[in-house]
């Protein structure tokens, strides 16, 4: 049974929709709202689970599919929808990366937010060919075998505790301090840092649905002006790599000053990453999740 009301859904939609806008004068929360306990990653991945299992239409997205396939691109609408269906697949990955005990995603399902993800590109810069490709994986992903397969990886996930979880942040932060303090870095590399900015807004963007705070909001605020930043560069940074005039995994990017700035002030403000002890216990009880 589904816990969550429909306000509650209706907000983490809300924050979903704005997870890219740029705010242009906002400003970190002093100190950072950083404490999560193991309820609240609970609550925060059954969120997640029930925003991707009530919007994530299996049957809307393969008629998108099929779309694609006879036409290669959808109309304005389709798009929305598709980038909608999308969204909650993507919420479902942060979750799956930020809140369990492994920190990874399970690999059918991995895929498949891949594939969705190349699709998107592909019929936004108009590239047939590759629209056709990733339209007939995903068709393959979509079939009631690898369906099932799906939710049986997500059945089957761990929740970290409240430790692993503040452990597995500072780690994330650590990375961007130290991709920071080098000149340039490849497109491969971007994403990478972005993949990480659009994670802690995701845990943010879930927290204060559950849990309306203005420092939460700040948080979620702050993080989606670099999310939109650097997707707006990452988009530019495919189209070229798409054209042939960059080599995605070669080629030197520079930040721009103001991404730059805001990462800064983000790591500086972090607390460091502690490190790991030589051997780390099993986690006693740690409680399964099954989708409902």
């Amino acid at each position: 049974m589904n816990a969550f009301p429909r306000p509650v859904l209706a907000a983490l939609f809300d924050a979903v929709e704005l997870n890219d806008v740029v705010d242009p004068v906002v400003r970190l929360p002093q100190p950072l709202p950083l404490a999560c306990d193991a309820a609240q990653m609970q609550r925060c991945f059954a969120l997640c689970l029930q925003f991707w299992e009530e919007g994530a239409d299996r049957t809307e997205l393969l008629a998108l599919t099929r779309t694609l396939l006879r036409t290669g691109d959808l109309s304005a609408d389709a798009r929305r929808r598709y980038k909608l269906i999308r969204a909650r697949y993507k919420q479902l990955r942060f979750a799956l990366v930020l809140y369990t005990a492994q920190h990874k995603v399970p690999p059918l399902l991995r895929a498949k937010v891949a594939v969705l993800g190349h699709l998107q590109d592909a019929f936004k810069l108009e590239r047939r060919r590759a629209v056709t490709g990733y339209a007939m994986v995903l068709r393959a992903l979509l079939s009631w075998p690898a369906w099932r397969a799906v939710r049986r990886e997500i059945a089957g996930v761990k929740i970290d505790d409240a430790e692993g979880f503040e452990r597995f942040r500072k780690s994330e932060i650590a990375r961007l301090r130290r991709w920071l303090a080098e000149p340039e870095i490849t497109a491969h590399r971007f994403h990478a840092m972005r993949k990480i900015v659009s994670r802690q807004v995701s845990f943010y963007d879930t927290l204060r649905s559950l849990e309306p705070d203005e420092r939460y909001l700040g948080m979620s605020r702050y993080l989606s002006a670099i999310n939109g930043l650097m997707g707006s560069q990452h988009d530019d940074l495919v189209d070229e790599a798409f054209a042939g005039r960059r080599d995605y995994h070669r080629d030197g990017v520079a930040l721009s000053d103001d991404v730059r700035a805001r990462l800064q002030a983000l790591v500086a403000a972090y607390p460091a990453e502690e490190p790991l002890p030589r051997t780390r216990l099993r986690k006693a009880q740690a409680p399964r999740v099954r989708p409902s």
